[in-house]
């Protein structure tokens, strides 16, 4: 059954949360981050979302960086099949990009300099530029379209490089690292931890057993 399918339930008087650890450096992370909002509508949750430079939590639990090109050629063939099985079934255009590994420091800079309102529909624009459209999210033209509004792209640009941003993201993402959080994509729903879009399902069914 695809998440949307799935039956609605009504939310419990202490509102249901599940807690969203992501990069827009993961084609998973693209897959689960246009997924985890309809699972979140049917449990009646809200989804608390935290940015994570993947490279970083790597270097800092020393996973090599780049996990794909460690991988042998049969088994890196398998996860980009596998890949394209997924966007199909989750009815979502899929493109590998051609610059990868995907640098995307600068824009979840920019997407903690944007004012939260703005947060949502950036994070979605970007994730379908790099992902789906093979967009380079290095570029501040791309990313200034992906926030949609002119005078906000360039405010938030000029902000992205500042050290109050610098340092959200870095607390972010050592907060991650600090909950026991190893990859992305990661939820949490209490203290229950699961890794990878293909787990939705059941991070579903502890909110829905909450």
């Amino acid at each position: 059954m695809r998440p949307s399918e799935t039956p609605a339930r009504a939310a419990p008087a202490e509102q249901r949360t599940v807690e969203v650890f992501w990069d827009f450096s993961s084609p998973f992370g693209y897959l689960a981050a246009m997924q985890v909002d309809a699972i979140a509508q049917r449990a009646g949750a809200k989804v608390v979302w935290h940015p994570v430079l993947l490279g970083g939590l790597f270097r800092s639990i020393g996973t090599p960086e780049v996990p794909l090109a460690t991988f042998s050629e049969a088994k890196q063939r398998y996860i980009l099949a596998d890949l394209h099985r997924w966007a199909a079934w989750c009815r979502l255009p899929f493109r590998f990009p051609s610059r990868f590994p995907t640098h995307s420091l600068k824009a979840l800079r920019l997407y903690l300099a944007l004012p939260e309102d703005r947060r949502a529909h950036f994070r979605e624009a970007t994730f379908r530029a790099c992902w789906a459209d093979d967009r380079d999210i290095t570029d501040e033209q791309v990313l200034a379209e992906c926030v949609g509004d002119e005078a906000i792209a360039r405010e938030a640009l000029a902000r992205a490089g500042s050290d109050d941003v610098k340092a959200a993201l870095r607390a972010s993402t050592e907060s991650a690292a600090a909950r026991g959080v190893f990859g992305v994509p990661t939820f949490i729903v209490g203290d229950e931890l699961f890794w990878g879009q293909d787990r939705l399902e059941l991070v579903l069914d502890a909110l829905l057993s909450r």
